[in-house]
Order: C-alpha cells, then sequence, then structure tokens
C-alpha cells in the first residue's frame, strides 16, 4: 500500500514538474506582405483586429533599393518580434502574401528571410499559409495587347 502511496506521489511531482516547465502559449498571427519593394512584418491577436507589433523593411535601411532585401526583412522581423515577445505572445501563425492582383504572383525574396528570423526569435510556429490575393478574370494587366515594347 506504502509503495502505491510513493510512486502516486512521485507521479504528480513529475506532472507538476512538466507543467511549471511549459508555460501557457499565446498566439499571435504574423502577416507577412513581401514583394519586390519592401516587406512588411505586422503581428496581431488571433481576431487580428489588435496590432501588437509592426515593423518594415525601410525602418532599418537607408537606401530606398534594399527595402526590399533579405536582410532588411529579417531586421523587420527581429524588431517585431522582439516587441511581441515584450508583450507575451510566444507562438505565432504566419500568413505570407506576395503582391498579387495583376502583379507577381509569389512573394518577394524577404518572405523566406523574415520566416527565419521568426522562429530563431524562438516563436512556436503554428501553420504557415500563403494568403496571396489571386484574381478570377481580373482587370486588364498593363502593356496592351501585344505586351511592352522596349
Amino acid at each position: 500500500m506504502s509503495e502505491e502511496k510513493e510512486t502516486n506521489d512521485e507521479a504528480k511531482q513529475e506532472v507538476n514538474q512538466q507543467e511549471a516547465n511549459q508555460q501557457e502559449e499565446r498566439w499571435g498571427i504574423a502577416h507577412i506582405y513581401s514583394s519586390f519593394n519592401n516587406t512588411i512584418v505586422h503581428i496581431t491577436d488571433l481576431s487580428g483586429a489588435e496590432t501588437i507589433s509592426f515593423s518594415s523593411g525601410g525602418m532599418h535601411v537607408k537606401a530606398d533599393r534594399l527595402e526590399g532585401s533579405p536582410y532588411a526583412a529579417m531586421k523587420a522581423a527581429m524588431a517585431a518580434a522582439a516587441a511581441a515577445q515584450g508583450k507575451g505572445i510566444n507562438a505565432l501563425h504566419i500568413y505570407v502574401r506576395g503582391e498579387g492582383g495583376t502583379g507577381a504572383k509569389t512573394p518577394g525574396p524577404g518572405a523566406q528571410a523574415a520566416i527565419r528570423a521568426l522562429v530563431r526569435a524562438g516563436f512556436k510556429i503554428g501553420r504557415i499559409e500563403d494568403v496571396t490575393p489571386v484574381p478570377h478574370d481580373s482587370t486588364r494587366p498593363p502593356g496592351g495587347r501585344r505586351g511592352r515594347r522596349t
């Protein structure tokens, strides 16, 4: 009888230690907009209505031509991550968006760098989705019937 009681006490102590080690997950959504001209990292709550942190590539580099670079995207993601972690967010769902519409359907060069920076910052990652708007027979793209002639 006493052996069973000891094993139950040990099991309860192990469960309590595991609960103490696991902190409560506070989820957010990282909206990453990546074009060839800029990368914007916007972290919100789960409803998407409340902004927790925001940063863009242009806030971290001096030259306009560097705003869309992977380096600027990484710096923007690190700044947004630091602000979000300061407010208690420790897990993220990631939505990646390219230009879309009549523009490029693929995300720009900074998207992957921004995702890697968020992972390196220590966030638990839920899902990663591409939410680029794809037209269903949209407006006519610029350039005319025979395309742009140079």
